[in-house]
């Protein structure tokens, strides 16, 4: 919605409000995804102090813990994102706004503050491994209503305001990755580096809190939710009848009805999806494509230039998790300056199916260990060539579609819309993890 009587964004302050809660919702997720190495070392080395020789069945439990690390991790993250995206659709009209985003980041902060503390304790791997998967269905749990409840709400304000989402989204991969080769770097010990690691996305999932709660204060962001029907402190009944009494003829801005309230509060999920159908389903085959091989596969892929030395150890951090996110990243603010093509356009969808083929190109690196398939893309300039094109698309194909599909409903339906498109966004995320078990059997 654009007015002539809308208030500026000074400073554009909104804008980059969301963009820090865009980087708040899958930060979480990406410090956990790119501290792979710390976790996978807690599983390797005995964790009780004294013990020297280890059982075969202890040292087989390891060997399994170890492998299945990255595979169990996108899976337990995966589908309880799914599950809570699907539940924040029905209960967002229920639950606060305030409950819901900044509930769910004060859970996010205090996992990650018991996370920073269990660096320092030690822990036999079973356990270990356990608890870490808790936390990681935790983070995913809240960050799904998190994250459903943002788009939400941007689904509000103009199309342009869905953009610093993703892009936050995909600066929080970045930051994630460049932190891990920082502690690399730092030549510190790893649980040392693990440490300020997971200090530093507290200080951040912080930042994100405090920004949600100077959100109110925007005149910007006033005028778009009161234009909505809708207030922060989530007391519908009172908010209607505060419309229907300070609504008058005289006033500018127009008249919310009483037939326009009753058809808000009876909004048909499937009405809408019936219009935003198109984009629902890119989003989620973007998401399928991408998780599906992204890192269960890719980060097995091993340097063929050289044996041993410092590139050996920073391939897959800089190849791989880093290069995935600044590209993603870049793809993603793209869509700030650049919307092609449009939203009723038929090459956005083809564009989506074509990303299939970044499956088998995957698959055909050097992946490691491997047993049926051959590999023809050996070298490390194919798999840094596939990676950068692979994640370019990932971001601006996703971002389009999350930011035309609250677009083609009406304004009252967009919250709506935006809760949909998220469900659909995290179905394609656990429908990716499930078929990164099937890819990584084929190789």
């Amino acid at each position: 919605m654009t007015a002539i009587n809308a208030p500026q964004d000074k400073y554009n302050a909104v804008w980059i409000i969301f963009f820090i809660l865009g980087l708040g919702t899958l930060l979480p997720w990406n410090f956990f995804m790119t501290a792979t190495m710390y976790f996978t070392s807690r599983l390797k080395d005995p964790a009780i102090e004294g013990s020297v020789n280890l059982t075969v069945v202890e040292a087989d439990t390891r060997n399994v813990l170890e492998s299945k690390f990255n595979n169990v991790m996108t899976l337990c993250a995966m589908v309880p994102l799914l599950i809570f995206t699907c539940l924040n659709s029905f209960i967002h009209q229920r639950i606060p706004q305030n409950w819901r985003i900044a509930g769910s980041l004060s859970v996010i902060l205090l996992v990650f503050l018991l996370t920073a503390v269990l660096v320092k304790v030690d822990m036999s791997p079973l356990p270990f491994f356990c608890l870490t998967m808790i936390k990681i269905i935790c983070i995913n749990s809240f960050g799904a209503v998190l994250q459903g409840s943002l788009f939400g709400l941007a689904g509000m304000l103009p199309a342009s305001y869905t953009a610093p989402i993703m892009s936050g989204q995909g600066l929080a991969g970045t930051f994630a990755a460049f932190s891990m080769i920082c502690a690399l770097a730092s030549g510190s010990a790893l649980q040392d580096s693990a440490f300020g690691y997971f200090i530093t996305a507290c200080v951040v999932v912080f930042l994100a809190i405090l920004s949600y709660f100077a959100l109110p204060r925007m005149d910007f962001f006033q005028y778009y939710l009161e234009s909505n029907g809708s207030r922060p402190a989530g007391r519908d009944e009172e908010n209607k009848m505060d419309l229907l009494e300070k609504d008058s003829p005289a006033q500018k801005r127009p008249v919310v009805s009483l037939t326009e309230e009753e058809t808000r509060s009876n909004i048909s999920v499937f009405a809408i999806f019936k219009r935003i159908w198109v984009m629902a389903l890119s989003v989620c085959f973007v998401f399928t494509i991408t998780i599906g091989t992204f890192p269960a596969v890719t980060v097995d892929v091993r340097s063929t230039v050289a044996d041993g030395g410092a590139w050996d150890k920073y391939f897959i951090p800089v190849s791989c998790f880093l290069l995935f996110n600044v590209m993603d990243w870049a793809g993603r603010s793209l869509t700030a300056v650049c919307m092609w093509p449009g939203k009723d356009s038929i090459i956005l969808p083809v564009m989506v199916g074509l990303r299939v083929v970044f499956v088998p190109l995957f698959m055909l690196c050097n992946v490691q260990p491997r047993n049926y398939l051959p590999v023809p893309f050996a070298h490390d300039a194919w798999y840094i060539l596939f990676m950068i094109f692979f994640s370019f698309s990932n971001g601006y194909l996703a971002s389009l579609c999350m930011c035309f599909g609250p677009k083609k409903v009406a304004q009252h339906e967009a919250e709506t819309a935006g809760a949909i498109m998220a469900f659909f966004l995290s179905l394609g995320l656990a429908l990716g993890a499930a078929l990164s078990f099937v890819f990584r059997i084929i190789i």
